[in-house]
């Protein structure tokens, strides 16, 4: 098999073996295929397309390229969640907690900011002493104790996702669908997880910028994830104006704290009870939706969700006296516009 037969197959517009996409990824993570050919080899397929076999070949390919996480010695339903980002996304901090409080497991490696969206890690870092740099054994433990750990994800996990971004990145290929797609899912399989949620977001303040795109995004990410025989399922949300009101690290945490305290904004409180409810019907926690989304929302109002929350943070490092004293500074002055409006762009 040669790399040059690949390109000019795809480049005519034909579809790649599942043989033939393992090749070029297994022998480019290898070192023995140069970043001219594989550049080649993603021009080809953002120009031309790649059908959802092939999707599911690269997905995979790009799966075995490093280490799955085993999370077999954790008990019980394990959640994860992804979010394609957004400004003011501090969907994990919330809706982690809450669904770990409600029984199920979430063991979660998150990344950090990409581009104008904050990482869920920065936002974590940002309270003293909390560490996202977990051991495995750590990891594993914290879960089965408590429900849930989050943690910084390693170089050992998908290393050809991080070699074909960065070509991606430079070859102008960032924006084709199957490309995001496999990228996404081979991470978030790599992390074992049973039951998957992706947060999708549309609108100006996203990646994706029209509902087509977004559906068509959702539909192609769930239809690999169903191959790999995992409980996948997509959420749409709206990004044309940021989530919440809080923008900045520690600044979404504390809007995170109102949330789980029965308060926040209205916005994120229905993107986490919907994303949660989905999350423990179809972990089998619950009957129905209906009931899983009645007992997230008495748990934000019982405070078992915010004493999940603090659990968490000090099993992680992290000094929960400055999050509860967090008070807002000694002096606010008022400032109102001198007439009614609205902010356009």
């Amino acid at each position: 098999m040669r790399m040059i037969d690949i390109i000019v197959k795809k480049r005519d517009g034909l579809s790649l073996s599942e043989q033939e996409i393992k090749y070029a990824i297994d022998n480019y993570v290898k070192g023995e295929i140069p970043d001219y050919q594989v550049s080649a080899l993603l021009m080809a397929a953002y120009i031309n397309g790649m059908d959802d076999l092939e999707a599911t070949y690269l997905t995979k390919a790009m799966l075995y390229s490093g280490e799955i996480i085993d999370l077999s010695m954790i008990d019980g339903v394990k959640v994860d969640k992804h979010s394609t980002g957004g400004v003011g996304d501090k969907t994990t901090l919330v809706l982690g907690p809450l669904v770990a409080s409600m029984g199920a497991k979430l063991a979660k490696l998150s990344g950090r900011g990409l581009g104008h969206t904050g990482g869920t890690l920065d936002k974590l870092e940002s309270i003293e002493g909390c560490s996202i740099a977990l051991s495995p054994a750590h990891f594993i433990d914290q879960v089965n104790k408590i429900n849930i750990a989050i943690s910084g994800q390693t170089a050992s996990i998908v290393p050809a996702d991080k070699l074909l971004y960065s070509l991606r990145d430079v070859t102008g290929t960032v924006s084709s669908m199957p490309l995001i797609a496999s990228s996404i899912m081979s991470k978030k399989l790599a992390s074992g997880a049973d039951v998957i949620c992706l947060d999708v977001k549309i609108g100006s303040g996203a990646f994706m910028k029209t509902i087509e795109d977004g559906i068509e995004l959702s539909r192609l990410m769930v239809a690999i994830g169903k191959s790999f025989d995992k409980k996948v399922f997509a959420v749409l949300s709206g990004m044309n104006q940021p989530l919440g009101y809080a923008i900045g690290n520690r600044l979404e945490v504390m809007e995170a704290i109102e949330t789980l305290s029965g308060r926040g904004p209205q916005d994120l409180r229905e993107l986490c009870l919907e994303i949660v409810a989905e999350m423990v019907w179809r972990g089998g926690l619950s009957a129905s939706k209906t009931e899983a989304k009645a007992l997230a929302s008495a748990n934000l109002k019982n405070g078992l969700a915010l004493d999940k929350f603090y659990q968490f943070i000090e099993a992680q490092g992290g000094h929960i006296t400055g999050l509860k004293d967090f008070v807002k500074v000694r002096e606010v002055y008022p400032y109102r516009a001198q007439k009614e409006g609205y902010i356009a762009r």
